[in-house]
This record gives structure tokens, C-alpha cells and sequence, in this order.
């Protein structure tokens, strides 16, 4: 690599314009990669096949779009009929290509060297490492242009907002809580009352609460450990089985971020919170797999 990958980088900001890219064979396919990548990460870009363009899809492309084009020799036919009309609309051409002396890399304002020395394919003849080099150059691109424009995490959510991807980066803690029932028990409560509480909302906990402020959280494992230790449980109220100062963990928080609680406390359960402190409900570890979150 060298400062090309960098001028294309500044090209492509300054102009803060869309990206056409286009090729032939292989890399028409590497091209439409390239595309998705850029799209998914704040650059919008469009795919132009190299053949198809001089048959009306030239009118995709717009006055300040920036063009990139892919082709390991820059010689084929397609290509250079593409260039010149190209050139011709003023638009700014970047050529990915293995050969900086061919029709499109002397034709082209910046060209990111993709030279290799031979393919992979025993013949040396299938497009195997120029297609790969190829692919590489348009990751620099995009990685690039990510830490250019100083594109976050919450930004990629944006356009990832489907599958396992997507619900990592927008589920929020509160998100999930909300599906389930609020089990909780007042402090006075008896021992059935805190039993037949957990056992109907099907989270293996329940809430203690006093006056509507949290004070503690009682587990299928702390009832296990009451009946162990031989208390009677006709007379036990929910305060002496509880665990005071439960961990919590507030609401609008992304879902993700249980995961450290969970393995840190090596506990199943965490009480969630809104930022007043207020009990809104309890997330279980099992929901961050049923969401595809872990």
C-alpha cells in the first residue's frame, strides 16, 4: 500500500459525495462486496456493472459522485469504453487495478496499486489473489472511512437493525424485561406468597419491595437454602430469606452489557432499574440467548 489508498480516503471526504463502483467478472462481484461494506458503514455507494453501464446505466451516476473502478489488468474492452465517458461526465475516477501503466490506471485521477505477483490458482490463471488484493484495498477503504468520520457503534446499529448483529447493538436491558411479567413480593410477604410469586412468573426470582422501594430479591436458591437450614416456613417472611442489596443493572442500558454482570457474579438474575432507582422488572440470562444477544 501506499499514499494512493490516503488520497482516495480524502477524495471521497472532501467531496462528501456517493461512490460508484464498478467492474467486470470477479471483480464486478468484489465491487458489489466493496459496496456493501461502505453502505453498511456511512458511505453510501452503488454498484455499476462495467457492461452494463454503457448501455444506460451511466445515468446512475451523479455530478459529484466519486467512481471507483476494479480490474485487475485495465485493459479489458469493457473497461476502457467505460473510462472515457466516465472522465467525460467530470466525474473523479479511482482505479483498483494490478497494472499501473494499463488504459484504466494511466486513464484514472488516483490509482490503489493491486498488483500481485502471480495467483494462487496453480495456472495462474483464475482470478484468485487479484481478486483478494482487490478486496483488501476496499476494506482499507472502508475502515478508513469509519475512523475518518468518527463513526460509532451506535451509528452502525442504524443500518444493522435486523438479526443476532442488529439486536446486540439497539436491545436494551429495558427492552427485554419489558416482555415478561414484574414478579415481586412486599417485605411482610410469607413464605408461600414468595414461593407461589416466583413460580408464577417463571424467572427463578422475585423482588422485595418496601413501600415500593427496592430492598432486596430472594432466588430459587434462597428458598432451597430456607428449607435446608429447617426454618418454618409457615411463620418466615420474605425480608429474612432475602438478599439485601440485590445487583442491578438500569433499564435503558443495552442488553449486551449483562453479560459481564452475569459471568463477574456468576449469578442467573439481575434487577433492573430506571435511573431513579425505581424496580422495573428482572432479566434472566436465559433471555439474552433467546434473543440471539449471546
Amino acid at each position: 500500500m501506499d499514499d494512493a489508498i490516503v488520497h482516495a480516503v480524502q477524495l471521497i471526504l472532501d467531496n462528501e459525495a456517493r461512490v460508484i463502483i464498478s467492474g467486470i467478472g470477479k471483480s464486478a462481484i468484489i465491487a458489489q462486496k466493496i459496496v456493501s461494506t461502505l453502505n453498511s458503514t456511512g458511505t453510501p455507494s452503488i454498484f455499476m456493472h462495467a457492461a452494463d453501464a454503457v448501455h444506460g446505466d451511466l445515468g446512475m451516476i451523479q455530478k459529484n459522485d466519486i467512481v471507483i473502478i476494479l480490474s485487475n489488468s485495465g485493459n479489458t474492452p469493457e473497461i476502457k469504453a467505460l473510462v472515457p465517458l466516465v472522465k467525460s461526465f467530470g466525474n473523479k475516477v479511482i482505479a483498483f487495478t494490478g497494472n499501473k501503466q494499463s488504459f484504466l490506471g494511466l486513464q484514472s485521477d488516483i490509482v490503489v496499486n493491486c498488483n500481485i505477483t502471480q495467483e494462487a490458482c496453480p495456472l495462474n490463471l483464475a482470478p484468485t489473489s487479484s481478486t483478494t488484493a482487490q478486496m483488501v484495498m476496499g476494506d482499507a477503504l472502508a475502515v478508513a472511512l469509519i475512523k475518518a468520520r468518527n463513526f460509532s457503534s451506535q451509528d452502525f446499529s442504524k443500518y444493522h437493525p435486523g438479526g443476532a448483529l442488529g439486536k446486540r447493538l439497539y436491545t436494551t436491558v429495558g427492552d427485554i424485561c419489558a416482555k415478561h411479567d414484574k414478579p415481586f413480593v412486599d417485605v411482610n410477604a410469607s413464605f408461600m406468597e414468595v414461593i407461589n410469586e416466583i413460580s408464577g412468573k417463571r424467572l427463578g426470582a422475585t423482588a422485595v419491595l418496601d413501600k415500593g422501594k427496592l430492598i432486596g430479591l430472594i432466588t430459587d436458591g434462597d428458598i432451597r437454602r430456607a428449607f435446608q437450614q429447617n426454618k418454618d416456613i409457615k411463620t418466615i417472611k420474605a425480608f429474612e430469606v432475602m438478599t439485601k442489596n440485590p445487583k442491578t443493572i438500569l433499564s435503558k442500558l443495552l442488553a449486551s452489557s449483562c453479560v459481564n454482570a452475569f459471568n463477574l457474579h456468576q449469578i442467573s438474575q439481575l434487577v433492573v432499574i430506571n435511573d431513579e432507582g425505581q424496580y422495573e422488572g428482572i432479566i434472566h440470562i436465559h433471555d439474552l440467548s433467546r434473543e440471539e444477544i449471546v
